[in-house]
C-alpha cells in the first residue's frame, strides 16, 4: 500500500512552533515631554525638535500599523512616514532593533529571510536583507555559520518605489518581525575547521555540483557515491580527532529550509540524510524548516547531501514527467507528490543500509558516545515532539518513477573504511 510506509522512511519527528501572526498587545502611548500627540513638531526650532518630531512620527505610525491587522491602520502609518522625510533614519534604526530582538529569540539571518520570502514578497526580502546587514555592523561576532548566512543575503537594490509604497512595505515587514515567536537557540561549534577539513568539504561540494549538472544517471550515481564516501571518511576522522582532543567537542544544531510544495516528502528526505550521517532532525512545518542536531562535520555533510539530492530529484521528476507526457498521460500534483515521497523513502532505505557497512568494530564506542550526546542535545532542545506520516501518496506511476530515480541518484555500496 503506497501510503503505509515503514517507520524509518514515513515518520518524521515534528515540533510545532506557534505561528508568528498573533497580534502583540500595543504598548502604552509614549509621548515625549512637551509634544502633542496630535502631530509632530516643526523641525524649524532646531535639533531637539527635529529628533522629537521624527520619534513621534515613527511612534504614531507604529501604533497605527504594527498593532493592528487592518489595511486601514497600515495606510495610516504609511501616510505618516511618507509625509516626514526626517523620520527615515529613525525608522531604519527601529528596524535594526527588531532584527536584534529576533536574534535574542533564537532566529538567525537565513531563518528570517526564509520566512519573509514565504509570507511576503521579493521586495520585503531585500528590505529584510538590508536591515540584517546594517544591524550586523553593530553586532558581536557570531561564528562561521552566521557569517556565511550574512554573506548569502540578497543584495539590497536601490529603492525605486514612491515614499508611500516604500513605507507600506517597511511596515508590513516590521509587522512580521514583531510577531516572530521564540525558537530553540542554536550554538556555534566549539572547534573550527582545520585546513584539511576545509579542503575535504571543497572536494565534496565539487563532486555534488557535478552530480547535479550531469544529464547521465550513471555519472550522477558515481559522483554521488564518491561524495558520500568522502563524507563518511570525514565524519570518522572528525570523531577520532574529537575523541583525542583535550577539550571535549559537543553537538551543535542548524536549521535547513523545507520549502513547499511537497514539504512532507522533503522533510522525510532530510530526516533520512540526517540519520545516515549520525544526526537527528525535527521538522517545524508552520515555519518551514527542520532543525538538525549533530556534530559540525556531520551537519555540513547533511546540508550538502540533502541539497544535492533535492536538486537531483527535481531533475529526475522533470524527466519522468516528460516521458509520461510523451506517452499521452497528463502529469498531476499527485504524481509529483508520490514521486518525491517514493524518492525520499527509497533514499532513506539505501542510506540506512550503507551506513551500517561503513564503521569497523573498533570505532563503535566512539560513535556510540557521540550518538548519546546528539540524542541528549535533541531532547533538551525539543522535550516534546510527535511524529507525522506522509499523506497524499496515491499515484502508482509516480511512486514507481520516484523509487527508480532514487536508485539511480543514491549512493551505491562502498568499500569499508580503513
Amino acid at each position: 500500500m503506497l501510503g503505509a510506509l515503514p517507520r524509518a522512511g514515513g515518520r518524521i519527528p515534528w515540533s510545532e512552533t506557534p505561528k508568528p501572526w498573533s497580534r502583540p498587545p500595543a504598548p502604552e502611548a509614549v509621548c515625549p515631554q512637551g509634544v502633542d500627540d496630535l502631530g509632530p513638531l516643526s523641525p524649524a526650532h532646531g535639533t531637539i525638535d527635529t529628533v522629537t518630531s521624527t520619534s513621534s512620527t515613527v511612534e504614531r505610525a507604529f501604533r497605527a500599523a504594527l498593532y493592528d491587522d487592518t489595511d486601514a491602520g497600515l495606510d495610516t502609518g504609511a501616510s505618516l512616514l511618507a509625509a516626514d522625510l526626517a523620520a527615515d533614519a529613525e525608522l531604519a534604526r527601529r528596524g535594526e532593533e527588531f532584527v536584534a530582538t529576533a536574534w535574542q529569540r533564537g532566529w538567525q539571518p537565513a531563518d528570517v529571510v526564509r520566512l519573509v520570502r514565504r509570507e511576503l514578497e521579493d521586495g520585503h526580502v531585500h528590505l529584510a536583507a538590508g536591515l540584517i546587514r546594517a544591524q550586523a555592523g553593530q553586532d558581536r561576532p557570531r561564528g562561521r555559520r552566521w557569517a556565511a548566512q550574512l554573506e548569502a543575503l540578497p543584495q539590497d537594490p536601490a529603492r525605486g518605489s514612491d515614499r508611500f509604497s516604500h513605507a507600506t512595505a517597511v511596515l508590513q515587514l516590521y509587522r512580521l518581525l514583531l510577531r516572530l515567536p521564540a525558537l530553540e537557540p542554536l550554538e556555534e561549534p566549539r572547534r573550527e575547521h582545520g585546513p584539511a577539513a576545509s579542503r575535504m568539504l571543497t572536494r565534496i561540494r565539487a563532486l555534488l555540483a557535478k552530480a547535479e549538472a550531469t544529464g547521465y544517471p550513471e555519472e550522477a550515481e558515481a559522483l554521488s557515491a564518491k561524495a558520500q564516501e568522502l563524507m563518511a571518511r570525514h565524519s570518522v576522522d572528525e570523531a577520532l580527532l574529537a575523541a583525542g582532543a583535550p577539550a571535549p567537542d559537543a553537538p551543535g544544531a542548524c536549521r535547513i529550509g523545507v520549502e513547499p510544495p511537497y514539504e512532507q516528502a522533503k522533510a522525510v528526505l532530510l530526516d533520512a540524510v540526517a540519520t545516515a550521517n549520525h544526526c537527528r532532525a525535527v521538522w517545524n512545518e508552520p515555519l518551514g524548516f527542520s532543525t538538525v542536531v549533530g556534530f559540525e562535520a556531520d551537519l555540513e555533510a547533511v546540508e550538502l547531501l540533502y541539497t544535492s539530492l533535492l536538486v537531483q530529484a527535481t531533475h529526475a521528476m522533470t524527466r519522468a514527467e516528460a516521458a509520461q507526457r510523451a506517452g499521452g498521460r497528463k502529469r498531476t500534483k499527485t504524481f509529483r507528490q508520490s514521486f518525491l515521497a517514493a524518492y525520499a523513502h527509497r533514499v532513506g532505505d539505501r542510506l540506512a543500509t550503507v551506513a551500517e557497512t561503513q564503521v569497523t568494530q573498533d570505532l563503535l564506542p566512539v560513535l556510540a558516545t557521540r550518538e548519546i550526546a546528539v540524542t541528549d542535545r535533541l531532547e533538551r532542545m525539543f522535550p516534546e515532539t510527535t511524529t507525522t506520516r506522509l499523506r497524499g501518496v496515491t499515484d502508482a506511476a509516480g511512486w514507481t518513477e520516484g523509487a527508480r530515480a532514487a536508485d539511480e541518484a543514491q549512493v551505491r555500496a562502498r568499500p569499508r573504511l580503513p
